[in-house]
């Protein structure tokens, strides 16, 4: 890039979108180019020009092409266009000219409303798909392929077992020459042998980061909200990515991801599993498992892990020689969102959708960690044993009320003699409340508390009668 001594460049916004990029606050990024943050401030929002040095500060610090900086958001309002060309936006104008000035004074916004199209897009489709065929719904998104992948392979993979382990038997050869656990071990290993210091952090300073990695000083950063078993898992996490970084990245090359970001999720849940398998490695913590009868009090108190992390280690023991009990897993707010679903084999509920309102691991917000424990029966007439409790989200802040994720396990119903949860409870005559998939998926009729009908069922409403269902359908 051509900069001359006189000319004043203002690249605020493309500043701005790298250091959203690269993930930096002003705070952060101001300091790796050892300028002020008000400094940095003043750029972003082109009340100053862009000096030589600084450009050649970012090149060096971040390993960026000069040229990029310099050029116009062509590409993306493209993108733009071809956005305001559907038929939704009929009537509506957006010249170029304003669609570059949009990239250039509020890229966030811009990126919000290409987000947001493609969210709408996709719902879309899906609606015809599901009106058309009356089929089971496609996901295409990242999330979904991820899940969709970790399922195909029975949520196991021995290989990251392996790795964990052999970490797990170095680590712990080390902790009683110095008197200490994980967490001092780990912080030892990280230093000697990949030079990488570990600083707790206030949370104003670490903003939405609970954890971040700082290449260019070599120090993994914590926000001091993280809880112990949290800030361990952070540990193993990183020690996962500096000596099996190369693993990593060929077992994604493998899975054959369609694109970058599927890509990079499918890594960091390969990389979550293998900082569990760290944590827990696989044979001890199976044998502990048996021992104690899925305990999961126990377990967590031996392994220094959260409820959580020891219940989704319960999904992934799989390993031929040493299986576990199979369970599945799901993790739902108090909105009903489920944000995890895990399973080794079978798996009872719809991938879309939220679980069916019947099962209690709604309930489970009413009894802030307690077990709550159910039998339920599917569709197919298959029984299965559940049980859940709340945990409390990472990173809490005055906003939020504590237990507000609710994580539900089960398994089928002839395993359940082996847990403890099961214990006093008739199996063999068991009390099973019927369950479906998500309410426009299930046939289950009548249900008081079915919120939508089905979507391949056209509705029965009767003006001189009313059904318990508030969303009668006419059954096949």
């Amino acid at each position: 890039m051509d900069v001359a001594a006189d000319r004043k460049l203002f690249l605020g916004a493309r500043l701005k979108r790298l250091r959203r990029d690269l993930g930096l606050t002003q705070t952060a990024m101001a300091a790796d180019l050892a300028v002020s943050p008000s400094y940095l401030n003043h750029i972003e929002r082109n009340q100053r020009p862009v000096s030589a040095q600084l450009l050649l500060r970012l090149a060096e610090t971040y390993d960026v092409d000069l040229r990029h900086l310099n050029q116009g958001g062509e590409a993306d309002a493209a993108k733009l266009s071809e956005v305001f060309s559907d038929p939704v936006f009929k009537g509506l104008t957006a010249p170029r000219h304003e669609l570059l000035h949009l990239l250039d004074e509020a890229p966030g916004v811009a990126d919000a409303l290409l987000r947001l199209y493609r969210a709408f897009d996709d719902q879309r489709t899906r609606a015809r798909a599901a009106v058309g065929a009356g089929e089971a719904l496609s996901d295409d998104s990242p999330a979904e392929w991820v899940r969709e992948y970790v399922q195909s392979r029975g949520n196991h993979f021995p290989e990251l077992d392996t790795m964990g382990e052999a970490l797990a038997d170095a680590l712990a050869a080390d902790a009683p020459a110095h008197g200490d656990g994980f967490e001092p071990a780990a912080r030892r290993r990280l230093a000697a042998k990949h030079d990488l210091a570990v600083r707790t952090l206030p949370a104003e300073v670490m903003v939405e980061w609970t954890r971040r990695f700082d290449p260019h000083r070599r120090r993994l950063l914590l926000s001091e909200t993280l809880t112990p078993p949290s800030r361990a898992f952070a540990l193993a996490y990183q020690l996962a990515l500096v000596e099996h970084g190369v693993d990593l990245n060929g077992l994604v090359e493998t899975a054959g991801a369609p694109d970058g970001p599927t890509r990079s999720l499918l890594k960091v849940a390969l990389t979550n599993t293998l900082a569990g398998a760290i944590l827990m490695p696989y044979g001890a913590f199976q044998q502990a498992a048996e021992a104690s009868a899925y305990d999961l009090a126990r377990l967590q108190a031996r392994f220094g892990v959260s409820y959580e992390q020891a219940a989704h280690r319960l999904t992934t023991l799989s390993r031929p020689s040493a299986r576990g009990v199979p369970f599945f897993l799901m993790r739902v707010d108090q909105a009903g969102n489920i944000s995890k679903r895990y399973a080794p084999g079978a798996f009872p509920f719809s991938r879309f959708g939220g679980a069916c309102p019947r099962w209690r691991l709604h309930s489970a917000f009413r009894t802030p960690g307690r077990i709550v424990t159910q039998i339920i029966e599917t569709p197919d007439g298959s029984r299965w044993f559940t049980f859940a409790r709340t945990v409390e989200r990472q990173g809490q802040d005055g906003f939020s009320e504590g237990h507000d994720l609710a994580i539900g396990l089960g398994c089928e119903l002839r395993h359940a003699h082996r847990l403890a949860y099961a214990r006093g409870l008739d199996l063999d005559r068991p009390e099973a409340t019927p369950i479906g998939a998500a309410c426009r998926l299930c046939h289950r009729h009548p249900c008081a508390e079915r919120a939508a009908a089905p979507i391949d069922r056209p509705l029965a409403v009767d003006d001189w009668a009313k059904s318990v269902s508030p969303y009668p359908f006419v059954d096949a």
